[in-house]
């Protein structure tokens, strides 16, 4: 299959830097018509005045801001071909972690999938096309150590895309998971000793994870693994759940504290 995106409108959140950055680059090069989001309005006018694209800078979670942000896309592309839910949140502790920091979780990584499928999902239907890019995990396939904000919200919305999928798969709508380790943003820069020494030696670039989603998209793949050897890990956690818990327990218990952010 070839994908064409030359003139196709996409919306991408959390484009200020990182991957949502790189996701921009990758479809501006393509041809696309890119509208830049991103919570910081400055790296959001950086990243789209180096692209020479428009930005829309505001909260992409909220139901408001999901709300605000598709209007004024739509209002400036005509309509929405592809939309990355990239902005997310990576959220450090234990069960015990303050509620906040559970709520900001499920808000970000999640219901910003939710909000923003809930108003796209109708219009596509009716014309019979559309792709939802969820940017997900690597934790939502695998789960994480010391984090558990962040691999529960993230286990949800890897599992939103595939309801996305099997639902409206078959009416035109294309749904792709992105679900990388270690990536070189300030993310991983971010996520302390235990993060760093379990993502950074693998890590890719944020160009990487936008060449593998294009790769994906041109092939039809739901499932985006920019880390391949993801795929035989969670095969194998399929397949003996037991003996992948013993493992990461063991993989735990020789990691420092992880200290993503906390709110």
């Amino acid at each position: 299959m070839s994908l064409d995106l030359a003139g196709k409108a996409v919306v991408v959140t959390g484009a200020g830097r990182g991957i949502g950055a790189a996701y921009a680059k990758a479809f501006v090069d393509r041809g696309a018509q890119v509208v830049v989001n991103d919570l910081d309005p400055a790296t959001a006018q950086a990243t789209a005045d180096r692209l020479g694209v428009t930005d829309i800078p505001g909260d992409a979670a909220s139901e408001a801001g999901v709300s605000a942000l598709i209007e004024q896309a739509r209002a400036q592309l005509g309509r929405i071909d592809v939309f990355c839910a990239n902005a997310g949140v990576a959220r450090g502790g234990t069960e015990a972690v303050d509620e906040k920091a559970w709520e900001v979780s499920w808000n970000v990584n999640v219901m910003a999938h939710v909000r923003a499928a809930k108003l796209l999902v109708p219009e596509w239907l009716e014309r019979g096309s559309g792709t939802f890019v969820a940017t997900a995990s690597a934790a939502g396939l695998l789960s994480i150590p010391g984090a558990a904000p962040y691999a529960v919200t993230k286990h949800a919305a890897v599992a939103f895309a595939e309801w996305l999928s099997m639902t409206y798969g078959d009416k035109g709508i294309r749904v792709h998971a992105v679900c990388p380790q270690g990536v070189r943003t300030d993310m991983l820069w971010s996520s302390g000793a235990a993060g760093r020494a379990l993502m950074e030696p693998s890590a890719v670039d944020p160009d990487d994870v936008a060449a593998d989603l294009l790769a994906a998209m041109e092939d039809g793949h739901f499932l985006v693994l920019p880390h391949p050897e993801v795929g035989p890990m969670y095969a194998g956690r399929a397949a003996d759940p037991d003996r992948w818990l013993a493992g990461m327990r063991r993989m735990a218990a020789g990691l420092p504290a992880v200290t993503m952010g906390t709110d």
